[in-house]
């Protein structure tokens, strides 16, 4: 496996000469970062290209880094990735070669935090599809060209996008059916802030006593 790790790595370097941001090896995996610029031409080599054949996309997920490097590791260094820039949101692709037998983590970030939007893959993969739809409904990440990119998880009325760091545990509204009015009304949420960190996390010095 590692043999065929190295090949691909070093087809993926001359290939994408120019547009590789980075490539390194995670869980006996290759992530390669391009830029949002390059990702539809990238995608087609990936998948056209016979020392490629990456003629399946098997999984789309959204990221949000808001808070990453916020926290300390283990080790008590600030976690850090450089090729991030300071990019809010990103998504990866996982690609997985039947021919060569080999996955590959394609991961693109948005420019825009404020209005986060990539290019869609749909052209490409047609299995992006609902897998786009999802990434938009819980990161609110657009993906130029979808044919019909609508919310595929949460309510038609439903406000914000609930995988978003920022978004209240709690939600913003709360929905319940009205008999007087004869339908579903939405309202502020009613539920009361509480605390669910464990007591050991939240006090500093807890149980050096």
């Amino acid at each position: 496996m590692a043999t065929d790790l190295n090949i691909l790595r070093s087809n993926l370097t001359e290939a994408f000469a120019g547009k590789v941001v980075s490539l390194e090896e995670k869980l006996g995996e290759l992530t390669l970062v391009v830029k949002a610029a390059d990702m539809l031409s990238v995608f087609a080599s990936l998948r056209n290209d016979a020392e490629f054949s990456f003629e399946e996309l098997i999984d789309v997920c959204g990221i949000d880094y808001l808070t990453y490097g916020s926290e300390t590791s283990e080790g008590g260094k600030y976690l850090v990735d450089t090729e991030r820039a300071g990019a809010r949101f990103a998504v990866v692709y996982h690609l997985l070669s039947i021919v060569h037998n080999i996955r590959l983590r394609v991961r693109i970030f948005a420019e825009d935090d404020a209005m986060p939007m990539l290019d869609s893959a749909i052209g490409v993969w047609s299995s992006a599809n609902w897998y786009e739809r999802e990434a938009f409904d819980l990161y609110g990440i657009i993906f130029v060209g979808h044919p019909d990119l609508r919310r595929l998880l949460t309510d038609y009325g439903f406000v914000g996008n609930p995988f978003r760091k920022d978004f209240p545990l709690s939600g913003t509204v709360e929905m319940r059916y009205d008999a007087t009015q004869q339908r579903v009304v939405y309202e502020p949420v009613s539920i009361e802030p509480r605390e669910i960190t464990p007591r050991s996390l939240r006090e500093e010095n807890f149980g050096r006593h």
